[in-house]
């Protein structure tokens, strides 16, 4: 009876240990980043050091891919996820906004809406946000983050723009989606959505005016040496959405799960004055090389895209409520 008792002890604390090791790393998670930036850009430098303080955590095997490398489009890694695989990726508010039906959830890239990168580590406790959560994980896609500052948005051009009025007839490449194209129709030009590497090629050729980016994206284009303008309009403050499959996600241990969230929320937080910092240094960079970078009153272009905030579908006194949620 001594023995029997023994042997159930003995196995049962056998069974513990071997819980305990399979979550500190004995069977450790694996997990694919894929990403479509560049592997040098903010956006990919913040995967690998999510993925350094994953692996350290003992829960977690994770490999990084970016430039594309499992596939050039985001919308096909976001269906893989949803299909289960153990896939995280980083989309944008406006693309998984109309890809799953939550529109409301636009507003976090609509023109305007945010300015601030320091606002950003407060919308995952606001009632809003918490609400997307649950509107996404319906349609099985779980929101792990949204607090990566990826830059402000400028018109670059060779012309100089001061006003809505300036940009009217000009062909300017950017985002070729509902937001994008709403933009192009308030402001009075003509969207064409070619894709960022033929930018510099795009202007040689005439084919474009100019463009709507991010600084970082610029300067790593060299476009200083064929565009003379940059207004800093600042119409979209760009954020990535972190995102994967409620299908994984759900499997994963409560502690992996926090461990997971928890991460990617505190490394993008690092990351915002990071990138901001290296957009200041990359506008410096372009100005000495040449380009003329200007302020722009931007009160003109605000009072152009209101309207756009109906047409786009969000609920009435959205962008109000958002900012009384944010302290704005």
């Amino acid at each position: 009876m001594k023995n029997s008792a023994v042997s159930v002890l003995a196995i049962t604390a056998a069974a513990l240990l071997c819980a305990a090791c399979d979550k500190i790393g004995a069977k450790k998670i694996k997990v694919r980043f894929a990403g479509t930036e560049g592997d040098s850009t903010p956006q990919s430098q913040m995967l690998y050091e999510v993925a350094d303080r994953l692996n350290a955590s003992g829960y977690f095997d994770v490999d990084v891919f970016t430039s594309g490398a499992l596939s050039s489009d985001t919308d096909d890694l976001v269906t893989q996820a949803l299909q289960g695989s153990h896939l995280i990726v980083p989309s944008d508010p406006a693309r998984l906004s109309a890809n799953q039906k939550v529109p409301d959830f636009g507003i976090l890239m609509a023109p305007y809406a945010l300015k601030d990168y320091r606002v950003l580590d407060k919308l995952h406790g606001t009632p809003l946000y918490q609400q997307w959560e649950k509107d996404f994980e319906k349609t099985g896609l779980k929101l792990i983050a949204n607090n990566f500052y990826n830059g402000m948005r400028h018109f670059i051009t060779n012309k100089e723009i001061k006003t809505p009025a300036d940009l009217r007839g000009l062909r300017i490449r950017g985002f070729s989606n509902s937001v994008g194209n709403g933009l192009a129709k308030s402001l009075g030009y003509a969207q064409t959505s070619i894709p960022a590497t033929d930018i510099y090629t795009g202007v040689q050729s005439k084919a474009i005016d100019g463009c709507e980016i991010q600084m970082p994206t610029s300067y790593g284009y060299r476009l200083w040496e064929v565009l003379k303008y940059t207004a800093k309009t600042g119409h979209y403050m760009l954020t990535s959405s972190i995102v994967c499959g409620t299908e994984f996600f759900d499997r994963l241990p409560k502690e992996a799960q926090d461990v997971l969230v928890e991460t990617f929320r505190d490394v993008c937080s690092e990351y915002q004055a990071k990138v901001a910092k290296i957009e200041q240094d990359d506008l410096t960079e372009m100005q000495a090389k040449g380009m003329v970078v200007a302020e722009v009153n931007t009160a003109p272009f605000e009072a152009a895209v209101e309207p756009l905030y109906a047409e786009l579908g969000f609920s009435a006194g959205l962008k109000d409520e958002l900012f009384r949620q944010l302290d704005l």
